[in-house]
């Protein structure tokens, strides 16, 4: 028998969906009005319209999105201008826009606390890699360290073993940022563990995403945190109301331990991603463990979250938790030793700046021999789909591998209309035989690597919060690839052959491809 609570879930999730369709209905009958007023209505959505595709074609925005707008109002030129001015003229994004503004300006200084940079020494040793570190730093506000120690994990099954034994060690604080939770056998022993640190005095935290957490946890699980001693932010709760802000979710997925330690990579704390819970397969993942100065980094990403919209005085003064202090309390060297050049990052939709698309573009870019890359999803744009393909035209050795068993089929199909034009690139693109790939990783030339949250994809490039690190010279990068290249003969490799499709097949992928940025 199924418990109480989903049966509860299933009436809320139920409520949501028809409070938006009424809402949806109700702007349907205003738009078309009566016969007496339709004509003056007509004319003036039209007209509209075609004001808002001006609009659009002026708008510094992706050209993907522009076309995909452009193609909705002349399907529905009656309300796809309203539609569209209804979803982009909203309070809310702005107003969230503004308090990230003011919070970038007081937690940029904060990551390098001493006031300390790496990045002349890095300029002098590597200056090939110095305009992605640059832009990363002095552009973006995230900071490249050296005094770092980096673990990678190929599978979600390691980084759930080490994750149990580094949070044991917690003194001071714990911070949890996860897109989705779902108690059972990975979710439960942490909460047990969060549980026994709070009583003990620990500062304990947990961010998660209401819609991402929509189907897979009791209501009001936040008041079962607080209970426990868990401090707990639901990030941008999910409304019946129509808004464009609902788009925008927290995918990160960040854990810190005392600043000292921390952990990002493409895994939720769910039982699929452990494969304790079979779906779609074997389920493939990824994560990389700091322990050192570039911990700190990922520590102040998820408390600028934490405090993105509280106000002043519900604040925390984040300086003071930085863990590497001399006796008397002042800023001291983190005696960790250097494993090679670290620079965690972070992106948000609300800035228009595509910090985790400009990694991946300039690590292609970069490539000299090759470019080793898993994602999930494979939904680009054309900067991305011309860096791929320039560069296996160039010469170096670009592969990817998706998965074989995918968990959206509309995604899946979309995705597999790039393959065809990849291949004929010179791009070599596999599909994971034995499930589903959810690692978002890339490496190259055995030097350069990143590791995090940020699929190939619309949504997670320009849409939500991600986060990941990019890695130079370290002992992880030859972890990413020697990952990539286990894994390999366990793929199949997709020709030109397994991309042939028939007349109704292309017609679905090409109107599918229209509507990618909206998926």
């Amino acid at each position: 028998m199924e418990p109480q609570w989903i049966r509860v879930v299933f009436r809320r999730r139920l409520l949501i969906i028809s409070l938006i369709l009424v809402q949806l209905a109700f702007i349907l009958f205003v738009i078309a009005g009566t016969d007496r007023v339709f004509r003056y209505v007509d004319f003036f959505l039209r007209a509209f319209s075609v004001a808002v595709c001006v609009y659009i074609l002026n708008k510094k925005e992706k050209s993907a999105y522009k076309l995909t707008w452009i193609f909705l109002i002349l399907l529905f030129p009656l309300f796809g201008g309203a539609v569209y001015a209804f979803f982009h003229t909203q309070s809310s994004p702005r107003k969230l826009r503004r308090h990230m503004d003011k919070a970038n300006r007081r937690y940029r200084p904060l990551f390098l606390p001493a006031g300390e940079s790496v990045l002349p020494q890095l300029a002098a040793e590597h200056p090939e890699c110095l305009p992605q570190v640059h832009y990363l730093q002095e552009y973006a506000g995230f900071p490249v360290y050296k005094r770092t120690q980096t673990t990678y994990f190929n599978s979600g099954e390691s980084f759930f073993a080490r994750a149990l034994e580094e949070l044991e060690k917690a003194e001071t604080y714990i911070f949890l940022e996860f897109f989705i939770l779902r108690e059972g056998k990975m979710l439960n022993p942490i909460l047990d563990i969060l549980t026994k640190k709070a009583r003990q005095g620990l500062d304990v935290r947990v961010i998660y995403d209401d819609l991402g957490c929509f189907m897979s946890l009791p209501p009001a699980f936040n008041n079962t945190l607080e209970s426990r001693g868990i401090k707990c932010m639901v990030f941008n709760p999910f409304k019946p109301i129509l808004s464009s802000h609902q788009n925008n979710r927290d995918h990160r997925k960040i854990v810190s331990i005392d600043g000292k330690t921390a952990f990002t990579g493409s895994m939720n704390l769910a039982d699929e991603y452990i494969n304790a819970r079979e779906r779609f397969g074997h389920w493939k993942d990824a994560a990389i463990m700091l322990h050192g100065d570039a911990a700190w980094s990922l520590t102040l990403i998820f408390l600028h979250m934490w405090n993105l919209e509280r106000s002043e005085r519900e604040q925390d003064d984040a300086a003071s938790f930085y863990p590497w202090k001399e006796a008397d309390g002042t800023i001291a060297a983190c005696p960790v030793a250097s494993d090679g050049y670290v620079q965690p990052y972070a992106d948000s939709p609300l800035d228009k700046e595509n910090v985790g698309e400009h990694v991946y573009i300039q690590i292609i870019n970069n490539a000299k021999k090759y470019v080793y890359i898993n994602t999930p999803y494979l939904v680009v744009d054309d900067n991305l789909l011309s860096a791929l393909t320039l560069a296996a035209k160039s010469g170096v050795d670009v592969r990817i591998i998706t998965p074989y068993r995918w968990d959206k089929k509309i995604v899946a199909i979309v995705s597999r209309s790039y393959y065809r034009q990849l291949i004929q690139a010179g791009v070599r693109v596999y599909e994971y035989s034995a499930g589903f790939n959810h690692s978002k990783t890339f490496v190259s030339d055995d030097r350069a690597a990143t590791v995090g949250t940020t699929n190939l994809d619309f949504r997670s490039l320009y849409l939500h919060f991600e986060c990941g690190v990019w890695m130079y010279n370290t002992q992880s990068v030859a972890g990413v690839k020697e990952d990539f290249l286990t894994i390999l003969p366990g793929c199949k490799e997709i020709t030109l052959k397994d991309c042939s499709r028939n007349a109704a097949q292309r017609v679905v992928q090409d109107v599918l491809r229209i509507f990618a940025p909206l998926m």
